[in-house]
């Protein structure tokens, strides 16, 4: 079972049991999330199967959008609703104070991780140690917030969209906002709306997914390459094989009549392939110590770069489409 679910995570549940959850109906063998939700959040929950996990750090690693809920002038224990209350404060500021407030996090700033965080220790998750009463120094790490707006401002909630990378912590987010505005504040809500390329909108809840007839659950599931999406693409053509052992063990020469006959048969499969490629040579060995490393560039063109992978006693060639190169 190969294949990524775009689920829609419920509030009140671990991202694990709905992970395990399912795994069971798809019959996966090998299943993992792309990012923690904490059991109060909900919203999008990428899951991969088989194969795609082998991906799935490009989500980890991409930018995470949400919509919180942040209610000020209570802090609470966590950080969030789930927290006991342990501080008040006032909330006398107007709409423009607290869109001004907002600007001043975006961008890269510095956040000190919650207590009640999967962050390890010494081998142990920091909440551990805040259950157990043990107060741990937490080292503030850089994050970044790309885009944090006001979407719907009625004391004492806020709700705000935020984009950011990985490793942001929301709750913190919403704590240090209420203390740049004089007040307390805790995360009341947390919906993850966005992962990289993928939507909410797209998801799926996982109830949803069992009422499904199987061939529909199959059909729900993306194929592995969306996780590739995003990343930069290299169109190949292949061209042909060129002996490329008279090229060994020159000692430099460029302009060695042999180096030039290798160039010259490269460049004529080009030709023939209908490629725009140039006659510029590189040193031998340059080549073979890239060769020995599993890929080495033989030729650069207006249009086109060759490259070349495989033994040394012949090389494969290719040649990206027009426009590209690597």
């Amino acid at each position: 079972m190969d294949g990524v679910l775009l689920l829609d995570k419920p509030s009140g549940v671990s991202s694990n049991a709905v992970l395990q959850r399912a795994r069971r109906l798809y019959a996966a063998e090998k299943a993992g999330h792309t990012g923690t939700l904490d059991p109060l959040a909900s919203g999008l929950l990428p899951v991969c199967f088989g194969e795609a996990t082998k991906f799935a750090q490009s989500l980890l690693d991409a930018e995470k959008r949400y919509r919180a809920t942040v209610r000020f002038g209570t802090s609470t224990t966590t950080g969030d609703a789930e927290g006991e209350v342990v501080d008040r404060g006032p909330v006398d500021f107007d709409r423009a104070t607290l869109e001004a407030a907002l600007s001043r996090f975006v961008g890269r700033i510095r956040q000190v991780p919650p207590r009640h965080s999967a962050l390890k220790h010494q081998g142990r998750p920091l909440y551990a140690y805040a259950r157990a009463g043990v107060d741990v120094a937490r080292e503030p790490r850089e994050v970044e917030i790309r885009a944090l707006s006001l979407v719907d401002w009625r004391p004492p909630d806020a709700v705000v969209d935020v984009a950011c990378s990985k490793g942001t912590y929301v709750r913190t987010l919403a704590e240090d906002l209420g203390t740049a505005l004089g007040t307390s504040a805790h995360l009341a809500a947390l919906v993850r709306t966005g992962s990289g390329g993928f939507d909410l909108a797209d998801a799926i809840g996982i109830d949803a997914i069992e009422a499904l007839a199987p061939e529909e659950r199959l059909a729900s599931l993306r194929p592995v390459d969306c996780l590739l999406a995003a990343l930069p693409r290299l169109d190949l053509i292949y061209l042909g094989v060129v002996d490329y052992s008279v090229a060994l063990g020159i000692p430099g020469q460029v302009d060695d009549p042999r180096v030039q006959a290798f160039v010259e048969r490269a460049a004529k499969i080009a030709r023939a392939a209908g490629k725009a490629v140039g006659t510029t040579a590189m040193n031998p060995a340059h080549v073979e110590r890239l060769t020995r490393a599993g890929v080495n560039v033989l030729l650069y063109g207006a249009d086109t770069w060759l490259i070349g992978a495989g033994a040394a006693a012949g090389i494969a060639l290719y040649a990206s489409a027009p426009g590209r190169a690597p």
